[in-house]
């Protein structure tokens, strides 16, 4: 997401070269979605510019690649396993989880399936489930015996809430486009470990995103006090403001926590006179 072409020259430098992009975008937040590993392992050292741009304390969720959940549904797949974690090894601590995504046809007749992947898994990363068939969000023995797999291996659930989106008909052409491609779930809340992960699709429209979070900021609120550590990921369908409203969630749960450390200024889209290039 830090090359977001909307984003450019408007909240992050522009021009600005790829491999300096991450390091303007982690001065507005301190996680992302590694939404690109799941269409192909990264080479090795595009990783280790990653890590180069990033503090150690920034997180990354990193989603494994569809070869591995989509095409082999995590069965016979340990040699694109071990390139991917071989790949990722630079991030180190920044590897806040690895992100299990896992497509809509995969159902509770799937769940031995998945949890003979996670118990294969190397226990030197945290993972994070994302389910999309709609048996686990309804059926209370479904969600049950989910939970039960992922809490064996301390996994999390990653719920994607969309109900903002399917409130009312789409009002542009990006809503009209997201309405065609994500998943139409209720919302789920509650935490399985002390490092829950949220993803929320709001509107185009900001006050309607905003509004809609609240129930996400009392409850992120919550956590904290409980002594978890969780993270928010903010879409909306064309992701046009995605920056600034995440760090207005994060006002809006400092709001209702004080204590909660602020987020730093970001770095100017603009360089100052003294920083732009000259001819001469």
């Amino acid at each position: 997401m830090w090359t977001h072409a909307p984003w450019q020259g408007r909240f992050l430098p522009h021009p600005l070269p790829p491999k300096e992009r991450l390091r303007s975008y982690a001065t507005w937040c301190n996680a992302v979605e590694g939404n690109t590993t799941f269409y192909a392992t990264p080479a090795r050292s595009t990783v280790e510019s990653w890590a180069r741009q990033t503090s150690p304390d920034f997180r990354f969720v990193v989603k494994l690649p569809r070869s591995i959940t989509h095409e082999r549904r995590l069965t016979g797949a340990e040699e694109e396993l071990r390139s991917f974690l071989t790949a990722i090894e630079p991030l180190g601590p920044r590897a806040h989880a690895l992100w299990v995504q896992l497509p809509g046809s995969f159902t509770p007749a799937d769940l031995g399936a998945l949890a003979g992947f996670l118990r294969r898994l190397p226990r030197s990363h945290r993972y994070a489930v994302e389910i999309r068939h709609r048996a686990f969000f309804e059926d209370p023995r479904s969600a049950r015996l989910l939970e039960q797999v992922l809490t064996g291996v301390g996994a999390e659930w990653v719920p994607f809430d969309t109900t903002v989106l399917f409130q009312s008909p789409p009002t542009s052409d990006s809503e009209r486009d997201a309405w065609t491609k994500k998943p139409r779930l209720p919302r789920r809340a509650p935490a399985l470990t002390d490092r829950p992960i949220v993803r929320y699709l709001g509107r185009d429209d900001t006050e309607r995103t905003v509004e809609g979070w609240r129930p996400w900021a009392d409850t992120f609120a919550r956590w904290l006090r409980e002594g978890r550590s969780p993270t928010m990921f903010v879409h909306t369908p064309d992701n046009a403001d995605a920056l600034m409203l995440a760090r207005r969630f994060h006002e809006d749960v400092r709001a209702r926590l004080p204590e909660v450390e602020p987020l730093p200024e970001p770095a100017p889209a603009t360089p100052s006179p003294a920083e732009q290039p000259t001819l001469f």
